[in-house]
């Protein structure tokens, strides 16, 4: 086992460090920075004031300079300085973590206590009335997009009923209740039917006919074959949301004004804020990196087949 994370942690370096280079390139691709978006609203400004403070930013250097630079200072952990606010990289990212950690948590959280629970219902329902209505929800749900949704819980639990807060008011649960639920909404419609397609499939294989013609309780065989059989993809599709979501639902956190680290990529984008747009990419890149090792981890403990090198076919 630990030579096979060393081999996937060294495989993975270059794959951070390809990520880092085309983010970096792109953004200069971009045709504007932040100094230029600084000084833009302010009326005329003369050209060698741009010009010293580009160069005081080092956006004056050749790009393979600017990105080196700043490779190395990440490395020896220095993330760099706003350029919009002057405030360090590293700690203006490191307080919007709990924001994005708090969501994340209540999100899974909610779309496991939804999709699960009700993919296992409508498999076991087969073709039956509650499969149909089921399976209709989630097509409904799938197909209203995220702000969509966040309009409409908006509109009914803030402004009809009263009940939660229009937008965020700090980093509370009460105020965490909306962008959650609008979260959970899409994850939950996705994710139950595969959860139902993949417990349908286990259902319809020879063990399970086998261990009903024993007189085994379907009850058991759900929940002590089944369920356990179906694990690997319903690991897979939370560590998906996982990594999506710790990197933040950028547009859900501006829409409810949830201040993590989505609403920072999108106003550090906005402003052409280099250093805090490379760290929110560098984030992202460890992130799915992880994400992806643990599962991978994961598949090896629960799957013996994986372990031993055996195809799945």
């Amino acid at each position: 086992m630990r030579k096979y994370v060393i081999q996937r942690f060294i495989q993975l370096i270059p794959v951070l460090i390809g990520i880092t280079f085309l983010s970096f390139a792109m953004m200069r691709m971009a045709g504007s920075d932040a100094i230029t978006e600084l000084y833009g609203d302010k009326g005329a400004v003369a050209q060698e004031v741009i010009d010293a403070k580009k160069a005081e930013l080092g956006l004056d250097k050749p790009f393979v300079t600017q990105y080196f630079s700043w490779l190395g200072g990440m490395l020896t952990g220095d993330m760099g300085t706003s350029y919009v606010s002057g405030r360090e990289v590293f700690p203006t990212f490191v307080s919007k973590l709990p924001a994005t950690l708090l969501l994340t948590a209540l999100s899974i959280l909610m779309t496991v206590a939804i999709s699960i629970p009700l993919g296992i219902l409508a498999a076991v329902n087969h073709d039956k009335i509650i499969d149909y209505i089921l399976r209709l929800l989630s097509f409904v749900g799938n197909s209203l997009p995220n702000f969509f949704v966040a309009l409409l819980l908006m509109q009914l639990l803030a402004i009809k009923l009263k009940l939660l807060p229009v937008i965020s008011n700090g980093t509370t649960l009460r105020s965490a209740l909306m962008p959650t639920l609008t979260l959970a909404i899409a994850m939950s419609a996705k994710y139950m039917r595969q959860v139902r397609t993949t417990v349908l499939e286990e259902l319809n294989k020879d063990y399970v006919t086998g261990a009903k013609a024993r007189g085994v309780r379907n009850r058991v065989i759900l929940w002590k074959s089944v369920l356990k059989s179906s694990m690997l993809t319903i690991i897979t599709l939370l560590a998906l949301s996982i990594g999506s979501l710790l990197g933040g639902t950028a547009i859900i956190e501006s829409i409810f004004m949830w201040d993590g680290v989505g609403k920072l990529a999108v106003d550090a984008i906005t402003m052409r804020d280099y250093p805090l747009i490379q760290a929110y990419v560098v984030w992202m890149a460890i992130i799915y990196v992880l994400v992806n090792l643990i599962t991978d981890l994961m598949y090896h403990a629960l799957d013996p087949r994986i372990r031993l090198g055996v195809s799945k076919e």
